[in-house]
C-alpha cells in the first residue's frame, strides 16, 4: 500500500490493480471511499481492456477465440510503480505471457493519482505498443461510501447534477445491454439514494447529460463532486444492502445481447494505432 498526501487529503494506493483504497480527509476526519466489506470486496477497480460483460465471456479475433471475465484483468494484475514525487504517483501494467494468452495485444497501460488541494485526479494513459491496431475499452468504478457518518441512513443522501438533465437508462439482462432503452431521468437534477434503486443492477446510461455528479446529504455540507471529463457511458451501481454508490464513468460498455463476439464491432470498442496513445482523466473532489 502506497500513500500519496497533501495539507488536505490523503489516499492510499495499492500495487493490486493500481487501485485506490482510501481517501481521507484530514480536517474533517472523514473517510471517502468504501473500506470493502462482504457485500463488495473492492474499492476501486480499473477496468481494462474490457468494461461490463461480455456475451458468453468471450470474444473474437481474426478467427480466434479469447475468453475474459466480466471488466477484464487490470484489476487482478500488479502494476509497477514507476514515478513517484511528493504529490502523484505513476503506475504501469504492460502484457505479458499471461495477458496474450486472453488479450493479444501489447500494450502499456498507465494510471497516475495527482493531489491538488481537496481533490484527487486519477488519469489513464494506454499506449499501442503493437505492429496492429490495438481494440481496447476502459473505465472506472470507484465505490464511495454513503453514508459519512454511522448515525445516518443511506436514503439521506442524493445525487446531483450540474444542470437539469434527461436521458434514457439501458437495462441489463444477466450483466448484458438490452435491446432497448426505457426512459428513465426527466429534467431532473437530483435523484435521491435508496437501497431499492440498484436491485436491477447498475444504471447504465449512454452520453449522460451532466459533466459532473455529487453525492451530497441533507445533515450536512460534507460530500463528494465527481466531474466525468465527458466519458461517453456511465454506470451507477452499488451492491445489495451495502453502504457505498459507484460512480462509473466508461470509454466502453458490456455487449449488447444481441451481440456477434467480434470485438472489432464491439460497440464502445477504442482503436489505437501502432506507437499512438488514449488519454483520460476524472477528479474526485471531496468538501
Amino acid at each position: 500500500m502506497l500513500t500519496l498526501q497533501n495539507d488536505t487529503i490523503k489516499i492510499n494506493v495499492k500495487s493490486l490493480g493500481a487501485e485506490l483504497c482510501s481517501i481521507f480527509h484530514k480536517e474533517h476526519q472523514l473517510e471517502y471511499m468504501w473500506q470493502a466489506g462482504p457485500e463488495w470486496t473492492k474499492h476501486s477497480p480499473l477496468l481494462f481492456p474490457i468494461v461490463g460483460q461480455l456475451s458468453d465471456n468471450y470474444f473474437n479475433y481474426q478467427n480466434k477465440r479469447y475468453e475474459l471475465p466480466r471488466h477484464g484483468f487490470a484489476r487482478e494484475k500488479f502494476f509497477s510503480l514507476i514515478e513517484q514525487e511528493s504529490n502523484r504517483l505513476v503506475f504501469r501494467l504492460s502484457h505479458d505471457e499471461e495477458t496474450i494468452k486472453v488479450y493479444p495485444f501489447y500494450f502499456n497501460l498507465e494510471v497516475e493519482y495527482a493531489l491538488q488541494d481537496d481533490k484527487v485526479i486519477v488519469s489513464y494513459l494506454v499506449e499501442n505498443t503493437d505492429k496492429g491496431n490495438l481494440y481496447f475499452s476502459i473505465g472506472a468504478h470507484p465505490a464511495f461510501k454513503v453514508p459519512l457518518y454511522d448515525e445516518e441512513k443511506y436514503n439521506d443522501y442524493k445525487l446531483l447534477f450540474d444542470d437539469k438533465i434527461s436521458d434514457d437508462l439501458w437495462p441489463l439482462k444477466n450483466g448484458l445491454i438490452g435491446e432497448k432503452a426505457i426512459p428513465y431521468l426527466m429534467q431532473q437534477k437530483e435523484v435521491p439514494l435508496t437501497k431499492e434503486l440498484f436491485s436491477n443492477d447498475a444504471l447504465v446510461f449512454k452520453n449522460f447529460g451532466s459533466s459532473s455528479i455529487e453525492i451530497k446529504s441533507k445533515n450536512h455540507t460534507h460530500g463528494i463532486k465527481f466531474n466525468l471529463h465527458n466519458a461517453p457511458y456511465l454506470g451507477l451501481w452499488a451492491a445489495k444492502g451495502a453502504n457505498f454508490i459507484c460512480i462509473e464513468p466508461w470509454h466502453g460498455i458490456a455487449d449488447s445481447v444481441n451481440s456477434d463476439h467480434d470485438l472489432i464491432s464491439k460497440e464502445g470498442i477504442i482503436s489505437l494505432v501502432p506507437n499512438d496513445v488514449f488519454a483520460y482523466k476524472y477528479s474526485i473532489q471531496v468538501f
